[in-house]
């Protein structure tokens, strides 16, 4: 049963990202659409994952090491972590659930492999993300959007990066060319135009953002992330093992591209460390390199794809990686004369932590009107899809406390 379209919503966002390190959900008001939609974010949590839940993503995400069982197990999980994160973003927003009118969900990134192969003689392009849209749906007694990335892919798309379409609803501007840049487990950036149209911005996923770096950390510093890149700052980037990455394959691609932790998980960890230790550097220096070299990727990246038509005026960065410190210095040294801001430093601007959750927040409003919110020249699909699949609760839904909460 379709929704019916409204202009105005309260809808709650959530974002489980390739760093795997919990739900960020938002409670948020939407007014409108496209370019004259207002969103004003009412609460942001952050819920990090259990860590057995975590090491059972990190799994069933390996190749090696998944099984059917535990995906399917996984998948009817992770709606209980998602459901206490709404929860409790609502509450911070000082609402009751009656009030919301709907949730957009991202899911948990399992595999994604946007580019096609054969399967049974026909070649295919597949995504999933756990975090059964349904199973929430029910656990909340509000509609529910998810599945995302799917209908870019039927329709010959890479499904991804989906975040172009808010970066130009909240951040195109006549006066000023602007790059989105997302730093989660996995970096994009977005290339909005000074008075130009949403067919004029350029999108892709550049390569690691922290995920590389958050490998690398747990494995040689027991941490699970550089926190405020302080090990990094400690050591020196090797520049012949950076140079002989950024000869990598996907860097070279040419976009529409998408990636995620298939190319850049713990495979590719173990060759950098292979590389880096073959070379005898300490562990301050190969953490140094792979933060370099997330700044070099998405420069390069910048230089051969977007620079050759458009100069950026101003970088503005979101996502976990602006709280690490090195990165950031790298990034601006990177684009020096060009600054590298925070999202949260422009007028009206979003919390940097919060934006990839604000993202599905306002993918599940225009879903739920109807509005479609594919870019066909960002992912190469054929046609502008309508993203996301609705979910409806039982009319008569009732979640015991203990299951809710």
């Amino acid at each position: 049963m379709p929704l019916p379209a409204r202009s105005s919503r309260v809808v709650a966002g959530l974002m489980s990202g390739t760093s795997l390190d919990g739900v960020d959900a938002v409670v948020t008001h939407l007014v409108g659409s496209g370019r004259s939609l207002s969103v004003d974010a009412l609460s942001f949590v952050h819920r990090p994952y259990p860590n057995a839940l975590r090491e059972l993503i990190l799994m069933a995400s390996d190749v090696e090491r998944s099984s059917v069982r535990d995906i399917a197990r996984l998948n009817a999980r992770l709606p209980i972590e998602s459901a206490r994160a709404v929860r409790m973003a609502v509450d911070a927003a000082g609402l009751e659930m009656e009030d919301l009118d709907l949730v957009g969900s991202h899911g948990q990134t399992i595999q994604h492999l946007p580019d096609a192969a054969p399967v049974a003689g026909e070649a295919v392009r597949a995504t999933y993300q756990a975090d059964d849209p349904s199973a929430l749906a029910q656990r909340l007694g509000v509609p529910v959007v998810g599945d995302f990335r799917r209908a870019d892919m039927a329709l010959g798309g890479q499904g991804a990066p989906l975040a172009p379409y808010l970066d130009d609803v909240l951040f195109a501007s006549e006066e000023e060319t602007r790059v989105l840049l997302n730093l989660g487990g996995i970096s994009n950036l977005t290339l909005l135009p000074a008075a130009g149209r949403t067919e004029d911005l350029q999108a892709f996923d550049t390569g690691p953002a922290n995920m590389v770096i958050d490998a690398l950390a747990d494995r040689l510093f027991d941490e699970p992330y550089d926190a405020d890149g302080i090990y990094a700052a400690d050591g020196s980037p090797d520049a012949d093992l950076l140079a002989d990455l950024l000869m990598g394959d996907y860097f070279h691609r040419p976009p529409p591209k998408s990636t995620g932790r298939e190319m850049f998980g713990p495979g590719y960890c173990d060759t950098f460390l292979k590389k880096g230790r073959s070379r005898s550097l300490s562990d301050t220096d190969l953490i140094a390199t792979a933060t370099m070299l997330t700044a070099a990727s998405v420069y390069q990246g910048y230089a051969r794809y977007v620079r050759p038509k458009h100069t950026a005026d101003v970088v503005y960065a979101s996502g976990g990686g602006v709280h690490n410190q090195t990165l950031m210095s790298m990034l601006r040294a990177a684009f020096a004369p060009i600054p590298v801001r925070r999202t949260s430093d422009l007028d009206g601007g979003v919390d940097p932590d919060a934006k990839e959750a604000v993202l599905f927040a306002v993918l599940a409003h225009e879903t739920a009107n109807g509005v479609p919110t594919g870019l066909p020249h960002v992912t190469g699909a054929r046609l502008a899809a309508v993203q996301g699949g609705l979910y409806m609760p039982a009319p008569s839904t009732t979640v015991r406390h203990d299951e809710a909460v």
